[in-house]
């Protein structure tokens, strides 16, 4: 298992596979932390949530060096990750007893009552993309509802993971309650079959969701599945364009483009069409790519080489098949896994640019002649993540957030996910939610208390 910095092709490090024995050492270690701490008051839980926050806050210089070192991400992006992370532990920590008190149900019944309680032990199967976010828009639910977790990262951000290990060790959460187990892809099977595991939650491909699910589901175990996505942005005649247009732009390009909810797919009105294409193009072209241990950086390289690789072969597909190539469109004769940022025009179903996901800096734009023929061209995907609109009509744009098939809709701003709010899709997007009060729900037993 190796970690290679993608901006310079250089190895960083090499990390040898767990074996057998020693996964099933992390798992029993789970399942004994398990068994005290799921005794343990939501102020005692909250106290190591707590202590977590002020370590990802201390530490957000060295973990988003660590982060631009082995994916890419530039270092201001990886700042704010690390406060990302930190106000999510802060909300759960705050916000737990509150979502999982017994909730009270009339019935026949002196009293009846619905009670959450903590299923066990956790496998979380994470992504490169954000390494620190991903795991703990996680962790922080799942242990404050008094989970164990066991962590299987990308093997490329393993450096990621241990950090995470040992900063919850020093938050002074008990050994074994959070641990990584470094094995490759091929390995999970049997960590998602161990009788310790109760629940599996992936973010990833969909893929690598069908793979799992169907796993787990022989093992008749609840999965959580967050995947890909192509999210379409409909931009109406009514739009204000400039912020419409720095809304794209800033999704499309935030973390190199490497985001399941980034904007992929901009369908725009006929009668601003040609506008809107040229501020996109100014947009793209405007961001700084480089270094991302660079401060002025604001776009770094692809997380490996494969990624543009694939990235390119869809862009030639597409441009082969009819799209119009307005801006970039070929990775630089030069070291670094960088990727410019591309545009494309005419694109429509058939190509790899509309009917795939784009997991890179590569806008996709389709022309259509109105608001009936946006939502129908932002339903015409196998995904369903998010989705956003740009309208000066707000009741407008709840109507048209209301009609796409999506599990996040924002109107005048890019999707972004939020501890306060659930966050996951339909169709091959996934099912399940993250974050908010559903999302700490996801992984306890909801289970109904009947006193005669």
């Amino acid at each position: 298992m190796r970690s290679i910095n993608p901006a310079t092709g250089e190895l960083l490090r090499e990390y040898d596979e767990m074996g057998r024995d020693t996964v099933r050492r992390i798992l029993a270690g789970a399942a004994d932390a398990f068994a005290s701490w799921r005794d343990a008051s939501f102020a005692e839980r909250g106290l190591v949530m707590d202590r977590a926050a002020a370590l990802l806050r201390d530490r957000r210089d060295e973990y988003a060096r660590l982060m631009a070192l082995e994916m890419g991400k530039p270092v201001g992006q990886g700042r704010a990750e690390g406060d990302k992370c930190a106000w999510v532990c802060g909300y759960y920590t705050e916000q737990a007893a509150r979502f999982l008190a017994p909730h009270n149900v009339p019935s026949d019944a002196s009293r009846s009552y619905v009670d959450f309680s903590p299923l066990g032990v956790v496998l979380a199967v994470m992504p490169w993309n954000y390494p620190f976010w991903q795991v703990f828009r996680f962790a922080a639910p799942a242990l404050m509802a008094g989970n164990a977790a066991v962590l299987k990262h990308a093997s490329n951000v393993s450096g990621c993971a241990l950090a995470i290990e040992a900063l919850l060790l020093d938050a002074g959460a008990p050994a074994g309650l959070f641990s990584t187990v470094l094995v490759g892809t091929e390995g999970v099977g049997e960590i998602i079959d161990a009788p310790e595991v109760k629940a599996v939650t992936l973010t990833g491909s969909t893929a690598a969701g069908r793979s799992v699910a169907s796993r787990a589901g022989a093992a008749l175990k609840k999965t959580v599945l967050e995947l890909g996505g192509s999210d379409p942005y409909l931009v109406l005649e009514d739009a204000d364009l400039e912020e419409a247009t720095s809304a794209c732009v800033t999704s499309r390009l935030l973390n190199a483009g490497q985001s399941c909810i980034a904007a992929k797919r901009f369908i725009v009105v006929q009668a601003v069409a040609g506008r809107f294409e040229q501020l996109l193009v100014d947009g793209m072209r405007a961001v700084r790519v480089g270094d991302p241990l660079d401060e002025a950086t604001e776009m770094g390289p692809l997380a490996r080489p494969d990624l543009c690789e694939g990235l390119q072969a869809q862009v030639a597909e597409s441009v082969r098949m009819g799209a119009r190539l307005l801006l970039g469109g070929l990775a630089p004769d030069a070291s670094g896994s960088f990727y410019p940022p591309t545009v494309l025009a005419g694109v429509g179903p058939g190509m790899p640019a509309w009917d795939d996901e784009l997991f890179g800096p590569v806008a996709a734009l389709r022309t259509v002649a109105d608001e009936a023929e946006a939502i129908r061209a932002a339903n015409d995907s196998a995904f369903g993540l998010g989705a956003a609109v740009f309208t000066r009509d707000i009741a407008r744009g709840e109507r048209v957030a209301a009609a796409m098939e999506a599990g996040i809709c924002f109107v005048n701003s890019y999707v972004k996910s939020d501890p306060r709010l659930p966050f996951g899709g339909v169709k091959l997007s996934g099912y399940g939610r993250e974050l908010g009060e559903f999302g700490i729900r996801e992984f306890v037993n909801v289970k109904t208390i009947y006193v005669k």
